[in-house]
């Protein structure tokens, strides 16, 4: 699967009509004088909202700054995902409300990127009147022109697929950037074939970055100011890229003690790794450096062995908890792991859902993005198993893992009351202009007094208390 779906912080002051999913990202303004305006909403998964950075900064250099108000807007995009159906419906029915201003304002043009314009295709060309112009993932280099056809009344589309594009080359305009933190795409695409999942079909062959051009965004970053970067990728742990001479060759763990290694007040941050690509040469390279987070998103998606065979995850459940285990002996108790768990699946049994539950029993994650089985179109799961799991046995058996999953997350907040946890400030707390938010290594949000600290500052803070979602403490 693709990174975990994550709730983003929504601008709050972004000045739109309706109301929008709290998993939506509304780009920032940029004021630079360019006569068009670009209005974009990006939907879903950490790689969604990059390729959006991507496509900012190439429309800038045709004449595009971005805005927040959809109303004023000349270009109206939305970067969408189709890993679930309510992902697809929720895009769909944002169509329909952006028909209202569409009507207003008739120069507007409309355009679908991402995933679901991949897997859709003209079907939006043709059912929805309101899209223009429809682009998928590897051809956003081709905007400008498409926007040129739309220009001179004709609809636009491109939804090939790329065994090469990177996009290495685009230095990414950062939206909505605290100045803190940012994202830097690794890899696109993905070679694993699960049979639940549309990424492979949607965004295609997995193929690695240039690892010089990783660093280096990465150290430009340092020099801007940013103190915290999160290497991106489908799969991060099977990325390999290797000279056009094969002098040079970088696995994952090489990478990423690279960018470790740029400055020791850059935090390094990654997602998603796959349990079966996740290697002790990751974990040593992890507890060489105290920069580089231990937080570890490590999706199961089930915790039946036979179940797994179905999902063609091409592990089972002993290899699952081997590499926990690696993780707890190699970096400690207190690294975190986080988790995607499906419930639901083709076929699945009660006693199977029982060893899902066992599994974060065994696990003890600090956090989990659960959903229940949503069948896509053109997997693997919908062309040869049967959705036969009722609606309601879903509902319940997500229920189930949400509860047994956030018990265990209380747990490992708790266990962080009484340190001392070095944190990086974001911004200030959502609830109060007095104190500020951060993170801490684990990927856990810690709010203190603000005192003279500011945005940027790395604040040892004395935790006191949680609230089960935040830990709470003194700056010491």
């Amino acid at each position: 699967m693709s990174q975990p779906l994550i709730t983003l912080d929504f601008l709050d002051k972004a000045p739109v009509a309706d109301a929008l999913p709290a998993d939506v990202r509304v780009s920032a303004a940029t004021r630079t004088g360019r006569a068009r305006k670009l209005y974009i909403e990006s939907y879903g998964c950490q790689m969604n909202f990059s390729d959006s950075e991507i496509v900012s900064s190439i429309l800038a250099d045709e004449g595009f700054d971005t805005t927040e108000d959809l109303a004023g807007a000349d270009l109206v995009l939305l970067n969408t995902c189709s890993i679930r159906e309510k992902a697809e419906q929720t895009v769909r029915m944002r169509l329909k409300q952006i028909n209202s201003h569409k009507k207003r304002r008739p120069g507007m043009l409309v355009g679908v990127l991402g995933c679901m314009a991949e897997r859709l295709k003209s079907k939006f060309l043709e059912e929805e009147k309101i899209v223009d112009l429809v682009v998928g993932p590897d051809a956003y280099r081709d905007l400008p022109q498409l926007i040129s056809q739309v220009d001179g009344g004709q609809k636009a589309v491109n939804v090939l697929l790329s065994r090469e594009e990177t996009y290495a080359d685009i230095t990414p305009v950062r939206l909505n950037s605290n100045g803190i933190t940012a994202f830097i795409s690794i890899m696109r695409g993905c070679d694993n074939m699960c049979s639940f999942c549309v990424v492979p079909f949607t965004r295609g062959r997995e193929r690695s970055r240039d690892a010089h051009s990783i660093v280096q965004e990465a150290a430009d970053l340092v020099a801007a100011g940013y103190k915290e970067v999160t290497l991106l990728g489908q799969n991060v742990d099977s990325y390999k890229w290797a000279s056009e001479d094969g002098t040079e060759r970088v696995n994952f763990a090489q990478l990423l003690e690279r960018v470790a290694l740029i400055s020791p007040e850059l935090r390094v941050r990654f997602s998603t790794s796959h349990p079966k690509d996740i290697t002790d040469e990751v974990l040593h390279t992890m507890a060489r450096h105290e920069n580089i987070c231990k937080y570890i998103h490590l999706p199961a998606q089930s915790g039946n062995s036979r179940v797994l065979d179905l999902m063609n995850r091409t592990y089972d459940r002993p290899w699952y908890e081997e590499r926990v285990q690696a993780i707890r002996r190699i970096l400690g108790e207190d690294c975190a792991i986080s988790t995607d768990m499906i419930a639901g699946f083709c076929s699945e049994t009660e006693e199977e859902h029982q060893d899902s539950l066992s599994l974060i029993d065994f696990a003890q994650y600090d956090m989990g993005y659960n959903f229940f089985y949503s069948e896509r179109p053109g997997t693997l799961a919908a062309r040869k198993l049967e959705d036969d799991i009722p609606l309601e046995t879903k509902k319940r058996r997500l229920q189930e893992i949400i509860d047994r999953q956030q018990l265990h997350a209380r747990a490992r907040y708790a266990r962080m009351v009484g340190r001392v946890h070095k944190v990086l400030v974001e911004n200030f707390s959502k609830r109060s202009q007095e104190h500020l938010s951060g993170r801490n290594s684990q990927n856990q949000v810690v709010i203190f007094p603000k005192g003279t600290f500011q945005k940027g500052d790395y604040v040892n803070v004395f935790v006191t208390s949680t609230t089960g979602g935040a830990l709470l403490g003194e700056a010491v």
